[in-house]
């Protein structure tokens, strides 16, 4: 069965008693699925539109790539382009819950001063070493994803022999790291594609299961990632079927959260998933039952 997780949210009660679903917005021009496509006023408004009206509950909003091997962007640049995206959502979109994709402290607390609720940062705290104060001085939920290194390197420094193990206790230092700041709402992203072999992705979403032992919502981020496309040999733009059957798989392993560039595939995956769910694991198995003809 799937535990409900309460958050304080925008200082109001939002709850995921069933998976969801978080649609990615990019304002980016370098990004390696959507890079350049939400640069303007206009689209950037459509695509939040078409995130919120396919069914997603959050938008997650990012001003720097952060695929491997990506340059980083000034603090200043980052700030522009997200300060300008906030004011249109909220704007347009006065009660979208947003979520902003940084590892700067002073970026996340500029954004949530302008209208977002979440942060989801990449690094764990790892690359901004105020992050942690900084979110809980925010009383605002906090996506905690592994990483090994920045983007620039992070594929020149993958995990070691024990992957699992790893990424576990990565996350158990940082969640008492976070408790001791003051946050408490937090979200566990084991950070797919981030400093890890393409093995090693495979590896942990075969264990994803393992991440429900801190009790906090998972999100899964594998939308159209590498891990898919490398293995199909195939590229970025054809990776929907795939993200898809890794989708299904994330959510029957205990995904709460999906972020993906796919809105609507995503949430028609999770209401299948949740038509199964309903029959719980108490139920006989299908050899259990005898049949008559």
């Amino acid at each position: 069965m799937f535990r409900p997780f309460p958050m304080n949210v925008n200082a109001r009660l939002f709850s995921i008693a069933r998976p969801v679903v978080m649609g990615i917005l990019n304002v980016t021009d370098d990004s390696f699925f959507d890079g350049g496509r939400y640069v303007d006023d206009a689209a950037i408004v459509r695509r939040a539109e078409q995130i919120l009206s396919d069914g997603a509950a959050i938008i997650d909003l990012g001003a720097v790539s952060t695929r491997p091997g990506a340059a980083d962007v000034p603090e200043a640049e980052e700030w522009r382009r997200l300060e300008r995206a906030l004011s249109l959502i909220t704007k347009h979109f006065p009660d979208a819950v947003i979520s902003v994709d940084t590892w700067r402290s002073t970026v996340a607390e500029r954004s949530v001063n302008a209208g977002a609720a979440i942060v989801n940062d990449i690094s764990g705290g790892t690359f901004d070493p105020e992050m942690f104060a900084m979110v809980g001085r925010l009383h605002v939920p906090y996506v905690l994803t592994h990483t090994t290194a920045k983007p620039d390197r992070m594929q020149q420094q993958t995990l070691g022999d024990e992957p699992l193990a790893e990424v576990l206790r990565f996350f158990g230092e940082r969640i008492d790291a976070l408790k001791q700041a003051g946050c408490v709402d937090i979200i566990v992203d084991p950070g797919f594609g981030f400093g890890k072999t393409l093995e090693q992705n495979y590896l942990l979403m075969e264990n994803l299961p393992a991440f429900r032992i801190f009790g906090f919502p998972i999100l899964v981020g594998i939308s159209r990632k590498s891990m898919i496309y490398n293995l199909l040999k195939i590229n970025p733009q054809s990776a929907l079927n795939g993200t898809t059957v890794l989708n299904t798989v994330a959510l029957r392993k205990g995904a709460a959260i999906l972020r993906v560039h796919d809105v609507r595939e995503a949430v028609e995956a999770m209401k299948l998933c949740e038509a199964l769910s309903v029959h719980s694991p108490s139920q006989p198995a299908l050899d259990d039952f005898s049949y008559s003809l």
